[in-house]
């Protein structure tokens, strides 16, 4: 069972990686107009699309990378979102599968794991 002690520090951990990630998010694109919690690539600063068929190939393999990238960052922003979500209705902590207790190193190594550690590898 967690402390408030504990909620109070998983919070502020998740708040902190929650801003990391919008940096870095906001680096590689920007929020999509029409969903504000989806992210979408933007091209490179500087990058022009012109004449030469190789240069628009390499904006073109940049702009795939970030999305790469972008979607990584974006799935994790996500799962932390969901965890200050859990705190905020009193359910962090619990496993997404079993219901049960989520072990607290488990929480330590990811303070916005959704299961515990027997069902880390399952989907949710």
């Amino acid at each position: 069972m967690l402390t408030q002690n504990d909620l109070v520090k998983f919070k502020k951990l998740l708040e902190e990686e929650k801003v990391l990630l919008e940096t870095e998010l906001s680096e590689l694109g920007s929020r999509n107009p029409s969903n504000a919690s989806d992210w979408v690539p933007v091209k490179p600063a500087g990058d022009e699309f012109g004449a030469d068929r190789n240069d628009n190939a390499d904006i073109i393999e940049d702009m795939q990378d970030n999305n790469a990238a972008l979607n990584e960052l974006e799935g994790r922003l996500n799962q932390v979102m969901n965890a200050l979500l859990k705190i905020t209705e009193g359910t962090y902590g619990t496993c997404e599968i079993s219901g049960e207790a989520i072990e607290m190193d488990r929480l330590e190594a990811n303070p916005a794991a959704p299961t515990c550690k027997k069902h880390m590898r399952e989907a949710v």
